[in-house]
């Protein structure tokens, strides 16, 4: 038993280590597999880099005004350098060897030539661009090119011959070439086609939408002066037409066909360039917040009498022939915004926000990148080099992005605190309101209470009141009978009875209040051997009528009811309401011995006719022997 627990033991140990060891080898085959790949890539892109010949020396025949020179130079070759003010053609043989015939596929890869070209190889034609004898025609020197070449035209001795036309000012000529093994050449190719050609339109693109939403935030934030006009900022406007200047201005890079003849189209782009710079300087002038000084009124009048030069220097230059002149007007220009940038960086290092130091270092990295071009491109010409003002300009783009999100947060913390305060102030004002609306809802209540005191004290002088006083007078005279004392204090007793029901009536429901009154009444009425007859509709509730306008026209139908049951002597009284078009209307109809409807009203008719009035009623009087019409008509 100990034994086969002992060997099971070492049986599973020397898995164990097989396993491990099986491991190991597999991962030092994995990293040997790797090494030998990257080592077998770096061979062969040594192989094309050793390969790779840069083409220097050339042959070339050079025509100016007629007269041709042949010579031998080193590349590049630029034009405008050794032709200045001049415009020709020149030819351009470069011989070159190889050890054996190429397989694989070669390029040709040239920086820069133009203005018009052709590219040959052994006597077989590899590429044209534009016409060689229209001078001042399209530009394809703007970016660098690429000729695919066939091993079916390389041999052992070779031959390349560039022809160009070059134009006055417009950066001709030829830079050196680079001719091998494809994957090398078009990678060289590549990084500056994409630094130069995709680098400028990403330029362009972002500039062109920057402008955009700069001028669309100049048209749309406005704010009143003091005058009371309306005033729009123009930080936003000289950004906005800076970088739609810029976006003008990188574009040259891609028109091969500008819209405009040259020498003008060459003009056009010296004055889009200052207008650039000019922009920008006011920008940050409005950036610092010096536009209302005297010396921004200065500074700006000089920047508009350099922008008004610029257009003869350029005309001068290009088409005078005289590129001194535009190489002047350029450093006087970069010598205005070096001094203004240094002047603005040192007032931004003092004392400023923190847009304006944002705003100080990229203007002064465009400065000096702006003096870098110069020199390079107008005081000792590098042909093949690339300009890094057009570059650093986004950081002018990228300042406005971060003013205006610092402007909108700021705007946003405002508008924060002054909903705060806003909603602060609200609340308050909402408990002084509440507690002036429990105030005055008392204080209604009061005069409610007031109001209904007042009304039953009134309708006890006008109703109840009278009528005691009259039981009075009856007594205090001594020619009354008791029947007559009886009937008197019987309508008071009703009209008290009637005074309290009319606390309880429905607004506007006359059907209950003729119903509560024929309750009251009716009585009396069969005491009195008058004959009650009921032609009451179920009408609709008048809405106009509230609780005071019911108590009116309930005192008009009672004195109405009153004047039947004492002096009319009727023996029938028939009750009618109904709806008409013309609104409710109740007749009150009896067959007594009437009145003269002609003579003056009595006190009674009188009252009735003053409530008809109060609520907006017609009251109709019809009177002869045998037959009394009360008529009220509530439209």
């Amino acid at each position: 038993m100990t034994w086969s627990v002992g060997r099971t033991a070492a049986f599973r140990y020397d898995a164990a280590m097989m396993a491990l060891c099986a491991k190991r080898l597999w991962r030092s085959a994995s990293v040997g597999w790797l090494l030998s790949v990257l080592l077998g890539w770096l061979a062969l892109v040594g192989v094309a880099q050793a390969q790779t010949q840069e083409l220097t020396q050339a042959r070339a025949s050079v025509t100016v005004n007629g007269a041709t020179t042949i010579q031998n130079l080193q590349l590049p070759y630029h034009w405008d350098r050794f032709n200045k003010g001049q415009r020709g053609e020149a030819v351009f043989d470069l011989p070159f060897d190889l050890p054996e015939s190429p397989v694989d596929p070669w390029g040709l890869y040239l920086p820069r030539l133009g203005n018009a070209y052709e590219i040959w190889l052994n006597g077989t034609l590899l590429q044209r661009q534009g016409d060689l004898l229209n001078y001042n025609g399209a530009d394809y020197a703007r970016v660098p090119r690429y000729v695919a070449l066939s091993p079916a035209l390389l041999r052992s001795s070779n031959l390349i011959r560039v022809h160009i036309r070059a134009d006055v000012g417009r950066r001709g000529g030829l830079s050196a070439l680079v001719v091998g093994p494809q994957e090398a050449v078009y990678a060289a190719y590549l990084r500056n086609y994409h630094w130069r050609g995709t680098g400028s339109l990403v330029v362009m693109a972002f500039s062109l939408v920057v402008g955009l939403m700069a001028l669309s935030l100049w048209v749309t934030q406005t704010a009143p002066d003091h005058a009371g006009r309306t005033r729009r900022d123009p930080l936003y406007l000289f950004a906005g037409l800076a970088e739609l200047f810029w976006t003008l201005a990188v574009s040259d890079t891609l028109i091969e066909n500008p819209p405009v003849p040259w020498p003008w189209w060459g003009a056009l782009q010296v004055v889009v360039l200052g207008a650039w710079g000019v922009n920008m300087a006011l920008f940050c002038v409005e950036v610092a917040g010096w536009g209302r000084r005297p010396a921004a009124l200065w500074f700006r009048r000089w920047l508009g009498l350099l922008m008004a030069a610029s257009v003869g220097m350029a005309a001068w230059a290009l088409g005078g022939g005289e590129p001194l002149a535009l190489t002047l007007w350029y450093a006087v220009l970069g010598a205005t915004l070096l001094s203004f940038g240094v002047f603005f960086l040192w007032q931004a290092l003092r004392q400023a926000s923190t847009a304006h130091r944002v705003v100080a270092v990229a203007l002064l990295i465009n400065v000096l990148f702006g003096l870098r071009d110069l020199y390079v491109f107008r005081i000792n010409p590098t042909y093949a080099a690339n300009t890094l003002l057009r570059y650093s300009s986004v950081l002018f783009g990228l300042g406005l992005g971060y003013i205006v999100i610092a402007r909108f947060r700021t705007a946003s913390a405002q508008a924060r605190d002054l909903l705060a305060t806003l909603a602060a102030r609200v609340s308050q004002k909402e408990v002084e309101l509440a507690e002036s609306y429990r105030i005055l809802e008392i204080l209604a209540r009061e005069q409610e209470r007031t109001a209904e005191r007042t009304r039953i004290l009134r309708d006890m002088h006008d109703g109840v009141g009278s009528h005691i006083s009259s039981a009075i007078r009856q007594l205090q005279s001594g020619r009354v009978s008791q029947q007559e004392l009886l009937q008197t204090l019987r309508d008071t007793l009703d009209q008290l009875k009637l005074s309290i029901d009319t606390m309880n009536l429905p607004p506007g429901d006359v059907t209950a209040l003729l119903a509560n009154l024929r309750y009251r009444l009716e009585p009396r009425l069969a005491a009195s051997d008058i004959e009650l007859q009921w032609g009451v509709d179920l009408l609709e509730p008048v809405r106009r009528l509230d609780a005071q306008a019911m108590r009116q026209l309930q005192f008009m139908v009672f004195e109405a009811l009153s004047n039947v049951l004492q002096h009319a002597h009727a023996s029938v009284l028939r009750i009618e309401a109904t709806m008409t078009p013309q609104g409710t209307r109740l007749r009150l109809v009896d067959n007594g011995c009437g009145f003269d409807a002609t003579a003056p009203l009595r006190k009674g008719l009188q009252s009735m006719r003053e409530r008809a009035q109060a609520i907006g009623a017609t009251l109709s009087l019809h009177s002869t022997p045998g037959q009394t019409v009360v008529e009220i008509l509530i439209a």
